[in-house]
C-alpha cells in the first residue's frame, strides 16, 4: 500500500514540474496553466479512507496564467475500480468560487465520505477552473486507496444507542406477539359480600338507629329524660301501694 502512495505521489510530482516546464510555451489563447497536486495528511500516509468518517485529502492549487484571470470553480473526485476503472462512486463536489491569483500557491482542504466494501480503489481528484467564461479541469491525484472500517469500541455511543433501539424494537414486538397469541385467562366476578352494621343499634318502634352517628350532647338529653321518667314511674307506684295499704288498715277496725 505503501508502494501505490508513493508512486501518486511521484506521479503528482511529475506531472505538477511537466506543467511548470510547459508553462512558457502556453499562449494567452489556450488553456491557462493551472496547477493542482492533493495528498494525504501526514496522520494518513498510507492513504486509507474509512467508511463512515469524513475522510480529508489537501490540494497545492497554483495559477501559472499571467495575462488572463482564473477563478477556482470547484473540487470534486471520484473512485473506480482498480481493474477495469469503473466507476464506482461520485465523491461530493465542493463549490469555492475564488480568485486564483498569478503565482500565489493556495491549499485547500477537500473532504468526502465513503460507504463501501473494504477493498482497494483507484481514487481521481480533478479542481476546475474558469478562464474567459471557459471551464477547465486538471487533475489533482490519480491513485489507488484502500477503503477500510473503522475501527470498532466497546464504549462507541452510536453503537450503544443503535442495540438500545434494537433490543426495544424487539421486545416491543414480542410482547405485542405474546398478547395476540398467547390466551388471556378471563377475569371472575366477584360478588361484594353484604357488611355488618357497624356500632350500636337501638331499636325502636318504626326501626333503629345507630348511636355513633347521634351527636353525643342528644344521647345525654335522651338518657336523662329516660332517668327521670323512670323515678316518677317509681314514686307514683310507692304512692298507690301506701294509699291501698291505709285502705285495708280501716278496714280491718
Amino acid at each position: 500500500m505503501r508502494l501505490y502512495t508513493s508512486f501518486g505521489l511521484v506521479f503528482g510530482a511529475f506531472a505538477f514540474l511537466q506543467n511548470v516546464v510547459a508553462s512558457p510555451l502556453e499562449t494567452s489563447s489556450g488553456e491557462p496553466v493551472v496547477l493542482a497536486i492533493a495528498q494525504f495528511p501526514e496522520s494518513n500516509a498510507f492513504g486509507h479512507i474509512v467508511n463512515g468518517e469524513r475522510n480529508t485529502i489537501y490540494l497545492s492549487i497554483e495559477n501559472k496564467e499571467t495575462e488572463r484571470n482564473v477563478t477556482l470553480k470547484n473540487i470534486a473526485g471520484s473512485l473506480h475500480h482498480v481493474q477495469n476503472n469503473k466507476l464506482v462512486k461520485n465523491l461530493t463536489k465542493m463549490d469555492y468560487g475564488i480568485p486564483l491569483l498569478d503565482g500565489a500557491p493556495l491549499q485547500l482542504p477537500y473532504a468526502f465520505h465513503s460507504e463501501l466494501k473494504p477493498g482497494e480503489y483507484k481514487l481521481n481528484i480533478w479542481a476546475e477552473h474558469v478562464t474567459e467564461g471557459q471551464t477547465y479541469r486538471v487533475t489533482a491525484y490519480d491513485s489507488i486507496v484502500t477503503v477500510v472500517e473503522p475501527e470498532g469500541s466497546f464504549f462507541d455511543i452510536k453503537l450503544l444507542l443503535t442495540y438500545l433501539i434494537a433490543t426495544g424494537i424487539l421486545g416491543g414486538l414480542g410482547y405485542y406477539t405474546y398478547l395476540t397469541l398467547v390466551p388471556q385467562p378471563k377475569k371472575r366476578k366477584t360478588v361484594p359480600a353484604v357488611s355488618a352494621p357497624v356500632g350500636t343499634v337501638t331499636a325502636t318502634g318504626a326501626g333503629g338507629y345507630q348511636e355513633e352517628w347521634i351527636p353525643e350532647h342528644h344521647l345525654k338529653k335522651s338518657k336523662k329524660a329516660k332517668a327521670s321518667g323512670t323515678a316518677t314511674s317509681g314514686d307514683e307506684a310507692s304512692g298507690v301501694e301506701s294509699g291501698t295499704e291505709g285502705r285495708r288498715r280501716k278496714g280491718k277496725k
